[in-house]
């Protein structure tokens, strides 16, 4: 008799569901998994036969003969050792088949029969539930994980054993979790890079400020020490609160990535992810034999920071294009494509030219015109046409270093300001499917960003002064949109738009 066991396996972000077919044939003892099963699942026979006689069951004297269905979905990954377990325990009779409807099994097993946690379980769960599985049984690591999924029971077990007496005398009790309190945690959070610990620079600092409020994308440009980078890392101490929506879809994303501790299941700040210029096209978007997200989807929903942007190879900085439009990155294979979302601040920061003194009011630049030009042209018009604020910070003076009584605003008094504009797009688009000002459509635009006739006038001479670009007119309106969120107004004045404006101009010289 054929024994059948359910269980779910990812590809991208989304689960597909599997069903695992045992049958033991009369014939000399082996092993045989077909399915298209990738090298791990493939030595999961091993790890299955040991398992089970350490646990002190039998194991079957035949031919065992194990099907992956659908057979034509590339499998990889150890989540298949334990529904393969409880197959072959059906077909010894120690499990009954009427017992396990309706539930699926998830996890790697050890030579010992203990069961180890698995990359992915938030996906895999989802996928299961929305599949009408009432039940899925995991490692006790993986728990805690799968409970953020409501609607679904979680039973973690530590042992083969303790799922098989789980259908007998020792039922487990279903895993719960406060995903409230997770998202509490967030806001007690501290931070070891605080804006008090910023010199002057109080235009970047606005600038920064309403980038974290509309996630829009920033590059700032300056001479070595004017503390780009100290701002930058500075960042993520003002970004809001993560959603619930946001934050599962993150969590998502770092657990197929192997970076979700089992302590902490749920991502609760929003990620700031710093990327050296030795940096791949692979490691920034994503890909491989075997496609992972890369740093743009690690970002998701938070900071991708390039320090010395220049410096990254063009071709690197030119894949960046798609994603900063689109907000997901498709990585094709030849058998198949995984849609991977990147909906990500991109914040970078520059030298003025290769000697990086351009402009300084106490070092001379030494670099000619041609050199930097070159130096400039690295960074190509598309390119700059998505990113919404590029602002100079100059050097500070010695005043400013050397005033050490400046009463600064701290990071949880700009982040106040912050999460209130976020809170006013967060309910401005609910019905819309998207949390900040940067994610507008052409459309939204239109129905959002309405201009009086004054601030038309206005964006009309910009246009024909800085000679916008269709893209850049969108992302002057949408920063503009989330300078008057900032001043909590409804409508986008003059003021607010000729604010928008000054951090689109002084890009032009970029």
């Amino acid at each position: 008799m054929v024994c059948k066991s359910i269980t779910a396996t990812t590809i991208g972000l989304d689960a597909h569901i599997i069903e695992v077919e045992v049958d033991v044939i009369n014939s000399l003892p082996s092993i045989t998994i077909v399915g298209l099963p990738d090298n791990a699942v493939s030595e999961a026979k091993e790890r299955v036969r040991s398992a089970i006689k350490n646990s002190g069951y039998t194991f079957p004297k035949g031919k065992v003969v194990i099907n992956l269905a659908p057979a034509d979905l590339k499998k990889e990954g150890t989540f298949f050792d334990l529904p393969i377990s409880v197959g072959i325990l059906q077909e010894e009779g120690v499990i009954e088949s009427e017992a396990i409807k309706d539930i699926a099994f998830v996890g790697e097993l050890s030579l010992d029969g203990s069961l180890r946690g698995v990359n992915g379980i938030l996906s895999i769960a989802t996928g299961l539930k929305n599949n009408g599985i009432k039940t899925v049984i995991v490692p006790t690591e993986n728990a805690k994980e799968a409970a953020l999924v409501q609607g679904i029971n979680v039973i973690g077990a530590e042992h083969l054993t303790d799922v098989v007496n789980h259908f007998s005398e020792s039922p487990i009790s279903p895993t719960v979790v406060d995903i409230d309190k997770y998202l509490a945690s967030a806001l007690k959070e501290e931070y070891i890079y605080d804006f008090k610990d910023v010199k002057g620079q109080l235009k970047a600092k606005k600038a920064l400020e309403i980038a974290a409020a509309g996630g829009h994308n920033i590059l700032m440009s300056g001479s070595p020490g004017s503390g780009k980078t100290l701002m930058a890392k500075c960042l993520a101490s003002i970004l809001p609160p993560l959603e619930l929506d946001e934050a599962l879809e993150l969590t998502k994303i770092y657990s197929i990535s192997g970076l979700i501790s089992k302590d902490e299941p749920l991502m609760t700040k929003r990620p700031y992810r710093p990327v050296h210029h030795t940096a791949s096209s692979v490691g920034i978007i994503g890909g491989g034999q075997n496609p992972k997200p890369g740093e743009i989807t690690l970002a998701h929903r938070g900071v991708l920071f390039l320090d010395e942007m220049v410096e990254f190879p063009r071709v690197v900085l030119e894949t960046l294009r798609q994603p900063l439009e689109d907000g997901y990155v498709v990585i094709s294979r030849a058998k198949s494509s995984i849609t991977y979302p990147s909906k990500f601040m991109l914040v970078g920061a520059m030298n003025p030219c290769p000697c990086g003194f351009l402009g300084d009011v106490e070092k001379q630049c030494t670099c000619s015109d041609i050199q930097i030009q070159r130096y400039k042209s690295r960074l190509s018009g598309p390119l700059l046409d998505r990113i919404d604020m590029i602002i100079d910070v100059p050097r500070l003076t010695a005043d400013e270093l050397l005033n050490i009584d400046e009463k600064t605003e701290t990071s949880a008094q700009i982040r106040e300001r912050v999460v209130k504009a976020r809170k006013i797009q967060v309910e401005r688009y609910k019905d819309e499917g998207i949390f900040t000002n940067s994610e507008l459509t052409a459309n939204q635009i239109e129905k959002y960003c309405v201009l009086d006739e004054k601030a038309q006038q206005l964006m009309k001479s910009a246009a024909v002064k800085y000679g916008l670009s269709g893209r850049k007119y969108s992302r002057v309106l949408k920063l503009a949109r989330t300078v008057a969120d900032l001043d909590n107004s409804k409508d986008i004045s003059v003021l607010h738009l000729s604010q928008a404006l000054q951090y689109r101009s002084e890009g032009e010289s970029v």
